[in-house]
């Protein structure tokens, strides 16, 4: 095994160092033999900084040697999504229009991380400004399913996730606009939450749908991932958005789910594209539920069906107004012209990729005039009610169980539509719109893939316990392991 500390969880890691059974300065040696092994066939990260984590590392062991109270993920090696910003890094949002941009301030999420004391190993690759569910529209070239090289990770995250599958990191960060953790982390097999709108800080994130987007965290187990919300979550004064959060989202994970009514939604088991072995395994994980005590109730979500359409109006007129800023004067690919529109011209045109040139357009239209009036207006209304149908559905239920997405992973180049692509969110897109929060458990490998499948477990507005709970029970209950095969050298090496 490439990596020594790959099996261990977040408080084995912290117990190690604190007992001084090993230093935090081996463990970044460890995660950087294993990056330097393995991501060449991955290609998870965009960027590695040694010297960070080496610095992280020494004020740890300090600490340790001093006898001084340690900090919640002291020496937990971690890694960021290349659209959070960083000191000291580039952020290039997987774009070339950012290709050489290099960090002014440090992003919330990040900053709270490394107070919390991770070791900070680098930034990792994502669908270009997040505009995918694949992470192939990256400027920086694909990254690859550590299940099957020959397959997508999923996206828009999907470096944050093969980053875990493959034992490069124990906690990374993603963002999720629709779905862009619990894809990819169904895709890759290892847990991500996107929490309730509001729970951690998006200041210093670079925005996609600033509406929609939320930070969340990837980690082997529902633990670990409750342990990093606890250090992400709280009010911050840089964005008016966060809430005053005091959950300690650790504490209920061992409750079970006795007594508790759970939520499904049978018009999703009949979704387009839903496949017989999600299907079956989503029903073995109802049947999990009911066998561990819990109270399965048949909820509706009316609306529901809605929720992708809303989706690609709200979404896209947020990103032409978020990505305006890149205008190549300040910052950002430029190409040189005497004429200053002929340069905003060529060097977006030049910058930006065919997926990111897409939503700007579809944006552009639906904000014009005379077209505002007939699709973003209905969109936010359908988004009214689509918010009113989960908040009366728990009335009923303290969580609701769906697919986190339609099918296992696909195969590079088999879905190249963008309507079909669009699709692979079609369970993950309406909590976003509603700022719920979820999260994807693995809770089976494919009957006939032999592929990751995740259970998505979504929960009331700040009530993410709710959530953590549920997903603790089903991960008790099957056992999938999160560390794909390559960890262990048994995936091929596959270039596509």
């Amino acid at each position: 095994m490439v990596n020594e500390f790959v099996a261990m969880s977040v408080a084995q890691i912290t117990s190690g160092i604190k007992s001084k059974d090993f230093s935090a300065r081996e463990v970044v040696e460890s995660s950087m033999r294993a990056i330097e092994a393995l991501d060449d066939s991955i290609h998870a990260f965009l960027q590695t900084t040694p010297e960070m984590a080496f610095e992280a590392a020494d004020r740890i062991d300090e600490k340790v040697a001093r006898g001084e109270e340690l900090p919640l993920l002291a020496g937990v090696p971690a890694a960021f999504k290349d659209n959070m910003n960083q000191l000291g890094t580039r952020t290039t949002c997987g774009s070339k229009m950012l290709a050489n941009y290099e960090s002014a301030f440090t992003a919330t999420c990040v900053s709270k991380m490394v107070d919390a004391g991770v070791l900070p190993l680098g930034k990792l690759n994502m669908d270009e400004f997040a505009f995918g569910s694949s992470t192939e529209t990256s400027y920086f070239g694909r990254t690859f399913n550590p299940w099957d090289l020959e397959r997508v990770p999923g996206g828009s995250s999907g470096g944050s996730a093969a980053a875990i599958a493959a034992g490069l990191a124990t906690l990374t960060l993603g963002s999720d606009t629709g779905g862009s953790i619990r894809q990819p982390a169904s895709f890759c097999g290892v847990v991500g939450m996107k929490p309730t709108y509001g729970v951690v800080s998006r200041y210093g994130v670079v925005a996609f749908g600033s509406s929609l987007d939320q930070v969340g965290p990837f980690g082997k187990s529902v633990e670990d991932v409750a342990y990093a919300l606890n250090a992400l979550k709280g009010r911050d004064p840089l964005d008016c958005t966060s809430q005053h959060i005091e959950t300690d989202f650790l504490a209920n994970l061992g409750q079970g789910v006795e007594g508790m009514p759970i939520g499904v939604v049978p018009e999703f088991m009949e979704a387009e594209g839903l496949t017989d072995e999600v299907k079956s395994a989503m029903a073995k994980a109802v049947e999990a539920l009911a066998e561990m005590g819990a109270e399965i109730i048949e909820v509706s979500l009316p609306n529901a069906h809605a929720s992708l359409s809303a989706y690609y109006v709200i979404g896209p007129c947020e990103a032409f107004s978020n990505l305006s800023r890149f205008d190549s004067v300040r910052y950002g690919n430029r190409v040189p012209s005497t004429e200053l529109g002929d340069q905003y011209e060529k060097s977006r045109a030049d910058g930006f990729g065919s997926e990111a040139k897409r939503r700007i357009m579809l944006g552009s239209y639906l904000l014009s005039s005379g077209v505002y009036d007939k699709y973003y207006y209905p969109a936010q209304q359908i988004r009214t009610l689509i918010t009113q149908d989960y908040r009366k559905a728990y009335e009923k239920v303290d969580a609701i169980i769906l697919p986190s997405s339609p099918r296992t992973a696909f195969k590079f180049g088999e879905v190249s539509d963008p309507m079909s692509m669009y699709l692979s969110d079609i369970f993950t897109i309406s909590l976003n719109i509603a700022g719920n929060g979820g999260l994807s458990q693995p809770i089976a490998l494919g009957s006939e893939t032999g592929l990751p499948i995740g259970a998505q477990i979504v929960g009331p507005q700040f009530k993410d316990e709710n959530t953590l709970r549920v997903a603790a029970a089903l991960e008790r209950y099957f056992g999938v392991s999160t560390l794909a095969p390559i960890v262990q050298g048994k995936s091929k090496e596959v270039r596509a």
